[in-house]
């Protein structure tokens, strides 16, 4: 056996530096939620060469006391618990004391700090875990803290990082997400000299959503605000044609922490199912306060993961809001002809490159303040007397409020340059964020007109183009239906009413098809067999691995019955993913669509009417079970411009 040592304090340090310290953003992360619990309202962030070189965090948060700056740099300090029963009830972002001794093991670190309290400030140099420099200096209040040459040290470390355009692009990301976790704190990131992005800290978090994503995301929002025994939500989720076709969109946010959650993502996403087609993945921004009986605190330095307690109630009430908020809209999407890719790329642009404000330039905050106040609908949201900070649509009371506002005032005062960056003063932060009223202005929407049984008898069916469109004059516009997607959705609704209330009818046959199935369809049909039954099968044991199917649905048409039973039983495993009885419903039902009528197909003008009838009966009409619009719109007036009768 190898002799048995004791690693020096080196070594140990470097090996607690890999598992915090992975690469730049790390660092970042670390730093800015320290500088986030520490009660700052700005915070810059400021890299070069993706971080590699220098990355320099400066906020205006309370301060490190002087004679505490060194205990700061040592392993497993930390102000946030003091024994292991604090765990339970932890709510800063980081608490385990590793970060500072790890960035300082790999780094040259220099940090410059100040308390309301002391007159002067300290510089604390401090390179691979040694002590360099230890100094009073001038400095306002806050913290500064400069990382110089990250894995200067380790080597093998450094090969390992990506370019530097990659590694900004991992730092961007994490403060787009830090943002949007606290719209009270204004964020500024610089990279290679250039603001990338710039909050207000407006406490709003609409504000922060269209400085990121722009003015089509946000003006695709739905306000989301719910309150039940097990949590509280507020916030913002797309409409469906945002989605995207991965999940970098889902942001969720539990008790402040961005967190990535299977339980979180699966009552989100089931809630948009038929909304979306299949692959696609909407867009949110959701604010989680939960109990901290309820989650399972996670104390791995890197693991974003969250485990919850009462898993199926906390997914079935999540799944229950979602599908609430999206129910009884008008989901019909208006389309513009002739748009060219171009356009759209330069009309992307340019809602891009719409920057919001520098939130500290007092002259021009002070001229928008009286033009605003005098013209606005809308009541600035943020005040310097408000002790309660208003996220999005539900107020979060603040821990430290009274202490931060001491703090702003006296920053105001003392604020001053000293590490070659114009650090924001809190006196001159406004109380509101200058917005396009693009997307302040109401949304105008139908409020289900077009749907109504009034707007039915109004409805011109003008006709069908290509035997697989129906036109639809109404208001102004031109509804075009889609006749295999509309019939498809009829049938889907139909199948899973019938399912619920067990109406099916049974067509006896004879003689009865026989199936011989293998024992992973088996398995499928004993756990599917009430719901088989429900649907209008009849089934019995033949002998061996052979079943005899007896009786069918009444309603499958010309379809294969054998066909959509053993398509039932394949999509065993998909449909047990869906866990619960409701979804397990819906992927049976959505089996019936196979029986609509398809494109390319000339139907009867009483038969087109009666199916559109069917469709606008429908509490969710705009989508087939598979996410495919149903009905699009055209105004008159993109007609008259394509014809220049307007310009």
């Amino acid at each position: 056996m190898a002799e048995i040592i004791l690693l020096n304090q080196e070594t140990i340090d470097k090996i607690a530096a890999g598992e915090v310290i992975e690469r730049p953003s790390s660092v970042v992360k670390e730093l800015i939620e320290n500088s986030m619990d520490a009660g700052a309202t700005a915070v810059t962030v400021e890299i070069k060469d993706g971080g590699s070189s220098l990355i320099r965090i400066t906020d205006n948060g309370f301060g490190i006391e002087k004679d505490q700056v060194p205990m700061a740099f040592l392993r497993h300090s930390t102000s946030k618990i003091k024994s292991v029963e604090d765990l339970l009830s932890i709510s800063s972002l980081g608490f385990r004391g590793e970060a500072l001794s790890s960035i300082a093991a790999v780094a040259r670190v220099e940090l410059i700090t100040k308390t309301v309290s002391q007159l002067t400030g300290i510089r604390y140099v401090i390179e691979g875990s040694v002590e360099k420099e230890k100094e009073e200096i001038g400095a306002p209040d806050g913290t500064t803290f400069l990382v110089r040459d990250l894995f200067y040290n380790t080597p093998a470390r450094k090969k390992f990082l990506k370019t530097a355009q990659t590694e900004a692009g991992y730092i961007n990301t994490l403060v787009e997400r830090l943002a949007l976790s606290r719209p009270d704190i204004s964020f500024k990131l610089i990279i290679n000299n250039q603001i990338r992005l710039h909050t207000s800290g407006n406490s709003n978090a609409k504000d922060v959503i269209y400085q990121i994503y722009g003015k089509d995301i946000t003006s695709s929002l739905i306000e989301i605000e719910d309150k039940n025994e097990l949590f509280e939500v507020t916030g913002f989720i797309g409409k469906p044609e945002v989605s995207r076709g991965n999940r970098n969109f889902e942001h969720y946010f539990i008790n402040r922490r961005y967190i990535k959650s299977s339980l979180i993502a699966k009552g989100l996403e089931d809630g948009y199912k038929n909304f979306l087609m299949q692959h696609q993945y909407p867009f949110c921004v959701l604010y989680f306060f939960f109990d901290g009986q309820l989650l399972d605190v996670n104390v791995h330095p890197t693991k974003m993961e969250l485990r919850f307690g009462r898993n199926e109630e906390i997914y079935q009430k999540l799944f229950n809001c979602i599908r609430e908020k999206l129910l009884h809209r008008d989901h019909i999407k208006s389309v513009s002809i002739g748009e060219t890719n171009e356009k759209k790329k330069d009309r992307a642009a340019v809602s891009a490159k719409q920057a919001i404000p520098e939130p500290f330039e007092k002259k021009r905050m002070e001229q928008l303040a009286a033009s605003v106040r005098k013209d606005s609908p809308y009541e600035p949201k943020y005040t310097k007397e408000q002790t309660v900070r208003n996220w999005s649509a539900g107020a979060k009371t603040q821990p430290g409020t009274q202490n931060q506002e001491i703090n702003r005032a006296k920053t105001a005062e003392t604020q001053k340059q000293t590490t070659n960056i114009s650090q924001p003063k809190e006196s001159q932060k406004p109380d509101y964020i200058e917005t396009p009223a693009e997307y302040v202005q109401e949304e105008i929407r139908y409020e289900g007109r077009f749907l109504s049984e009034q707007a039915q008898k109004q409805h011109k069916i003008i006709g069908q183009v290509f035997d697989t469109y129906w036109l639809v004059e109404y208001d102004g516009k031109l509804f075009i239906i889609d006749q295999h997607a509309a019939h498809e959705k009829v049938l889907y609704e139909r199948t899973l009413s019938s399912l619920k209330n067990r109406s099916h009818t049974t067509q006896m046959i004879s003689p009865p098809v026989i199936l011989t199935l293998n024992p992973q369809e088996e398995e499928a049909l004993s756990i599917y067999q009430e719901q088989l039954k429900n649907l209008g099968f009849e089934i019995e044991p033949f002998g061996g691995k052979e079943y005899a199917v007896c009786g069918v649905p009444g309603n499958l048409f010309d379809l294969n019955p054998k066909q959509i039973l053993l398509e039932i039983l394949d999509s065993h495993e998909e449909i047990k993913k869906a866990s619960t009885p409701e979804l397990v419903l819906e992927k049976i039902a959505s089996m019936s669509c196979k029986a609509a009528v398809k494109g390319n197909h000339t139907l009867k003008r009483q038969e087109a009417e009666t199916l559109i009838a069917e469709l606008l009966e429908l509490e969710n009409p705009y989508f087939c079970p598979h996410g495919r619009p149903t009905i699009i719109a055209m105004t008159k007036q993109e007609l008259e411009k394509k014809f220049k009768r307007i310009v």
